[in-house]
């Protein structure tokens, strides 16, 4: 018994000496909001790419025998879109997010002061190739008859798409794309490559001053895991309100 309380008053030493000393805590703090920062710009950024893409792509496979008989100018320019968009998914899904992160940071954005704008773009790029495929199966799972429903109501196919189609499709993936926010999440945790202090390279930076690598490292883990938990919490109840409006 006395050494468990031992145990306990020494880690409470070094917990004190680890984050309470020089105010190290508040480094631990700021790393935090960069991550949630990076994390949420991210992922607007991915929800745009992904949008334009998916409609692109649904748009394309859908519609491709009735662009081949019209042809045209339009026809080509969907097919040139399509295979842009094809190749980007292509490159992004293919190589590792860490390396874009770089080459975004020490080749496009060589003269950037500030490394969260270029970490939101790096990972927003990044998350765009995988919610844009999401998107696409939201979509290519909407029954056809919508499509005309929006037609008979004096829509063009740009209209439906926007007020009919994507408002389902967004009910149909949403608990799909919480998932991949949780992922997202977790990937920014690579984000210390590029100078920018997030809550990982904030606990790393608090172990090489310590010397104590368990603590700062452990609580890192804590607290992404308890981001993560909430999440997911957050998704399943998402998910369950979903089923019973269905009903």
């Amino acid at each position: 018994m006395t050494g468990i309380v031992n145990w306990f008053a020494e880690f409470g030493t070094k917990l004190q000496f680890v984050f309470m000393e020089d105010d190290r805590y508040l480094q631990m703090i700021r790393g935090f909001f960069n991550t949630l920062k990076i994390t949420a710009g991210a992922l607007c950024v991915g929800i745009v790419i992904g949008i334009i893409v998916a409609a692109i792509r649904s748009s394309y496979d859908k519609n491709l025998e009735t662009l081949k008989l019209r042809g045209g100018f339009g026809f080509h320019l969907f097919r040139l879109l399509n295979g842009i968009c094809r190749l980007y998914l292509t490159v992004i899904r293919g190589t590792p997010v860490v390396v874009q992160l770089m080459i975004c940071y020490f080749v496009i954005f060589v003269s950037a002061k500030d490394g969260i704008p270029v970490a939101i773009f790096a990972f927003g790029i990044n998350s765009g190739a995988y919610v844009a495929e999401i998107f696409r199966g939201g979509i290519m799972s909407i029954d056809g008859g919508q499509f005309e429903a929006g037609r008979s109501l004096g829509f063009n196919y740009l209209q439906t798409m926007w007020h009919i189609i994507i408002p389902q499709m967004f009910k149909a993936v949403l608990p799909t794309l919480c998932n991949e926010f949780i992922a997202l999440l977790k990937e920014t945790s690579v984000a210390g490559y590029v100078g920018v202090v997030d809550l990982t390279k904030a606990g790393n930076i608090i172990a090489g001053r310590t010397y104590d690598y368990f603590i700062p490292l452990f609580t890192v883990a804590l607290v992404y895991l308890f981001l993560v938990v909430v999440l997911s919490w957050l998704v399943g109840r998402l998910e369950r309100r979903l089923r019973r409006s269905e009903r």
